[in-house]
């Protein structure tokens, strides 16, 4: 079997594959305009392609996590970072459900973006879904994908007959009227793309050790909403994202600029926990960034400093440097106009994001249990709203869902604080680096529903941490397959994940103690402000990962102050301490 460059390197002991020192935001060239000839046989069409006939869906997918899964410079940094400590073995396992395409081509598993081909870019395509013809079952992202340009077949909820009619229609203008008009040669109906098991493919991930790393479909298929014959699409391809809702009606696709019959439209956008932190250039797809700049291009191009605006173009002297791409200030405005449109999409898919949250996470009851001068105690529920899956769900052990109380006097001064972050942007918890170290205290109150892993270490005992890999030196640091069985257990031996995450329609509670010796000096009434916190991932991940590099040329402080910008506040309340108050 032949090794990719990257596997082979990482084998031979070349462990520190940096994607920094490799990713040329220099250089105007992108890879996949270097290497085009490679892919005249167009085996995988781009989701740019689909657009022409289905712009709705385009739009929808193009800022979606989907589209950016593989895009995302802390996946990316993870995937070699877990490459370095199994020295390889691990081979595509991560990259596999980012970038089918990708690895159907055969790509390296570790490189800059810019060097890969542009539809392996696009992550989960639109021909990861739409050219499957079975069902693979649990297979954590090891599918096949059928080949073909555009007109090939494709695999659809509905089959073909939509599509024989418009074949047989002349409204359409198909034929030697419109030669160049490209439509699919036949449509299957595939039953399962309908189903929960579907999604199931990737959203259930086995380690190669028989280790459990994400169980959505798990837990979806004992959850109350399984019972109920609800499906995951019910919920994430609806009018509303995050709870079962009615689906829109609208044509499946507008040939010749004339649309189908109105069916049930799938929403393709599948907002979640993830957000870009990328350049607006590259993220969301949208074919006229791709049509102006190339993709190295556009990381040259800098948005902060507010070029393409009337605020630095009139400071503008001439004697300023810029890329040659960026030279012209025509082409800065331009390159801002297509950034703005970027932002404002990526603005209305964080209000998605939110409201999918927020139908999974509420603020319960918080009761004030004693007020007095000896002390201060209260309790906050939080309760998972959803009845289809855990929350945290999938990768829970990267997921960031928190509780930040601050309590004040009536002099508006602090006196309490549990969820605050330290300098580098990570909970006071044990994987902070301020408070590994002694500087800050360990915030003892914290409630926080991110999973830990705790692996056994080859020398004797436990240890916590953020990846699932452990760190002790090993002259075999090698994925094998265990010497023991799992089913006593129901684990691998050297693995476990302490689960934080709430089932569905349950709940957990936080109490939080003020001891009276705070309480001195300090003029009352006292009152507590409780929000809940979502983010993408905690900062000390990128901490662990940052020795390999970010693609992008991203610094790891750039990245942490990226992921921190991103969270949001779901829910916030704010409650009196007296003795009996209570808020529901």
């Amino acid at each position: 079997m032949r090794l990719s460059r990257s596997l082979f390197l990482l084998l031979v002991g070349l462990t520190t594959v940096n994607l920094t020192s490799i990713a040329r935001a220099d250089d105007p060239t992108d890879g996949a305009v270097a290497h085009a000839e490679l892919f005249e046989s167009n085996a995988f069409p781009s989701a740019r392609e689909c657009s022409s006939c289905h712009p709705i869906q385009y739009k929808e997918w193009a800022s979606s996590p989907h589209a950016y899964a593989q895009l995302s410079p802390v996946f990316n940094a993870m995937n070699a970072k877990l490459l370095k400590l199994t020295n390889g073995t691990l081979g595509d396992f991560c990259i596999r459900c980012h970038t089918p395409v990708g690895m159907a081509l055969d790509e390296p598993i570790v490189a800059p973006n810019a060097e890969r081909h542009a539809v392996s870019r696009e992550g989960v395509t639109c021909v990861t879904c739409h050219r499957r013809s079975q069902p693979e079952g649990k297979s954590s992202g090891r599918f096949s994908i059928e080949h073909g340009d555009i007109t090939a077949a494709v695999y659809g909820p509905q089959g073909g007959a939509e599509l024989e009619r418009v074949l047989a229609s002349k409204e359409y203008e198909l034929g030697s009227a419109a030669p160049e008009r490209k439509v699919h040669s036949e449509i299957f109906q595939f039953e399962q793309l309908t189903t929960s098991g579907f999604c199931g493919t990737c959203h259930d991930v086995n380690g190669a050790n028989g280790f459990r790393l994400e169980e959505a479909f798990s837990e979806f298929k004992s959850s109350p909403a399984a019972s109920n014959s609800a499906s995951c699409q019910d919920c994430h391809m609806g009018t509303e994202p995050g709870r079962v809702s009615d689906y829109a009606e609208m044509p499946a696709a507008l040939v010749g600029g004339k649309p189908t019959r109105p069916r049930r439209h799938a929403n393709h956008r599948f907002v979640g926990p993830d957000y870009s932190i990328v350049h607006a250039g590259v993220f969301p797809h949208n074919p006229a960034a791709e049509d102006f700049a190339t993709f190295s291009e556009w990381i040259q191009f800098d948005i902060e400093a507010g070029w393409g605006t009337d605020d630095f173009e009139d400071l503008v002297t001439g004697e300023e440097r810029f890329p040659s791409r960026w030279q012209s200030a025509a082409a800065r405005y331009r390159a801002r106009s297509i950034i703005e449109d970027n932002l404002d999409t990526l603005q209305k898919v964080a209000v998605e994001r939110k409201q999918l949250l927020q139908n999974g996470y509420r603020l319960g009851a918080i009761e004030v249990v004693e007020a007095t001068g000896d002390g201060i105690e209260f309790t906050v529920e939080v309760e998972n709203a959803t009845d289809g899956h855990n929350v945290p769900t999938g990768f829970d052990a990267e997921r960031l869902v928190f509780l930040r109380v601050e309590v004040r006097d009536a002099m508006g001064d602090v006196l309490y604080r549990s969820g605050d972050l330290d300098p580098n942007g990570d909970l006071r918890d044990s994987h902070s680096r301020y408070v590994h170290d002694g500087v800050l205290p360990l915030d003892e109150d914290l409630f926080s529903l991110q999973s830990k892993f705790v692996v056994k270490m080859i020398r004797g005992g436990d240890r916590e941490q953020v990846l699932n890999v452990n760190y002790s030196p090993s002259p075999l640091p090698f994925l094998r397959p265990p010497t023991h069985a799992a089913l006593f257990a129901g684990r691998p031996r050297g693995t476990r994940k302490h689960r934080q995450t709430i089932p569905p329609k349950a709940s957990r509670s936080a109490t939080y103690r003020i001891d009276g010796e705070l309480l001195l000096g300090r003029t009352p009434p006292y009152e507590a402000t409780i929000q809940l916190i979502a983010g993408m991932v905690p900062v000390n991940l990128v901490h662990a990962i940052a020795d390999v590099g970010f693609d992008y040329a991203m610094s790891p402080r750039t990245v942490a102050d990226a992921v921190v910008a991103g969270h949001q506040v779901l829910w916030e309340q704010k409650v009196s301490l007296r003795p009996g108050a209570s808020s529901e």
